[in-house]
């Protein structure tokens, strides 16, 4: 009676939310921060101490696994492809829904007295070799997952060249992806804890009226991150890999609530892992395809940048042109990768988008009041995005299904 009576950790950390909207609403701002603040701070942590080694093990066992070099070259263009496509086009929709709805029209809010930190965009050869790490080891302290995962697929590709005698090497990062999974599980256990204490720290700092003057904004992007799912992710999933409407949104909840939750796609990546291979995905490619999107494909901050730049445009008066949306797109699509080891990437990513068609940086400190909110749906759809990526490119190898999973695998 009792298992039957057992809430699940997706249901918790919903109890935990409404807990913490409700919390929030009513205690001092001071005391949300003394005390309920740092249990969200807790989890955070937590989180970042797995993902290093998670990444690293499942990202090596991941293109090792796949022993024909021939196919580990095929896969990872076929990635990086829907990568880059579905990217482009998130951004498009987010221009296309801000210029329907026009969130920064009629809008008068002082941008007197804000100031944003200059960002100078780093040159594209920069942002490319900084992809390859110097030292190694520092790339893991320091958390750079850019260089961890540059690392881990050459470290994995010239394990896969080895044959057999690389069997035992392989077999221990496969077991170290394997603990850290349960290491990870043991973590989100505490997860509704930390939900509850950073939702009632950020209700009771910013207020539901925060939401008022900016509701445009917000539903700006909202519209734009379902359309992408609903009209462009779910169709690609079914006509490319033949997986059902509803069988894929059940498959992605799990993940899909933890990263809305926390705002961490780091927290929802081994529940990513997960969902990718009930839905068919093969170990190899889940584990190579899932961490690497996890820093590079970020479907929901591409849609975010495209909303955020026609709005400020709008709010300071400002005209962009085609060859400025067009420009936003293909920004978007490099911020993604330029910037993926910066703390605070989707203010940083726009920052840069704003620089490069000159809408004043101000406005990022204007939509930094509501960036909580725009960050639950960012980056939610991004591990979304991660998934169906995984999915699709699995079936194109036509290894869809042929690999059953087993609970509690990496």
């Amino acid at each position: 009676m009792a298992s039957k009576m057992k809430i699940s950790l997706a249901w918790q950390m919903m109890i935990g939310l409404a807990l913490g909207i409700a919390v929030g609403a009513v205690v001092d701002s001071s005391f949300a921060q003394t005390y309920l603040q740092p249990l969200g701070t807790l989890f955070i942590r937590l989180i970042r101490m797995v993902v290093v080694p998670l990444v690293i093990a499942t990202i090596i066992a991941g293109a090792a696994g796949i022993s024909d070099t021939s196919k580990l070259g095929r896969v990872a263009t076929k990635v990086l492809c829907v990568y880059a496509i579905t990217t482009a086009v998130a951004v498009a929709i987010g221009l296309v829904f801000a210029s329907v709805i026009q969130p920064g029209v009629g809008i008068n809010l002082s941008t007197e007295g804000l100031q944003a930190k200059q960002v100078t965009p780093p040159a594209l050869v920069d942002t490319l070799l900084d992809i390859v790490p110097i030292n190694p080891m520092e790339a893991f302290a320091k958390g750079n997952m850019l260089q961890i995962i540059f690392f881990a697929v050459i470290f994995g590709f010239a394990l896969a060249g080895l044959g057999e005698r690389g069997k035992p090497v392989l077999k221990f990062f496969e077991l170290v992806g394997d603990t850290m999974v349960r290491v990870t599980n043991m973590v989100m256990h505490y997860a509704p804890i930390g939900v509850f204490g950073l939702m009632a720290y950020t209700v009771s700092r910013h207020g539901l009226q925060v939401l008022l003057p900016l509701f445009q904004l917000i539903l700006s992007s909202f519209l734009a991150t379902a359309t992408l799912v609903f009209l462009v992710l779910i169709p690609l999933v079914y006509i490319l890999a033949r997986v059902p409407m509803m069988k894929f949104l059940r498959g992605i909840f799990e993940p899909w609530l933890i990263a809305f939750t926390t705002c961490s796609s780091a927290a929802a990546l081994p529940a990513n892992l997960a969902a990718a291979r009930r839905l068919g995905a093969t170990k190899s490619i889940a584990s190579f395809s899932i961490p690497l999107g996890n820093t590079i494909n970020m479907n929901g901050t591409a849609v975010y940048m495209g909303v955020c730049s026609i709005f400020a445009a709008e709010v300071y008066g400002l005209d962009l042109t085609m060859v400025d949306q067009v420009t936003i797109v293909l920004m978007g699509v490099l911020a993604a990768i330029g910037t993926a080891g910066v703390p605070g990437a989707g203010l940083i990513m726009t920052t840069i988008v704003f620089t490069q068609v000159g809408i004043p940086l101000e406005a990022v400190a204007l939509i930094a009041g509501i960036d909580r909110i725009l960050d639950m749906i960012r980056t939610s759809i991004n591990v979304v995005g991660d998934v169906a990526s995984a999915v699709i490119v699995t079936n194109l190898e036509g290894d869809l299904g042929k690999e059953p999973y087993v609970e509690g695998e990496a």
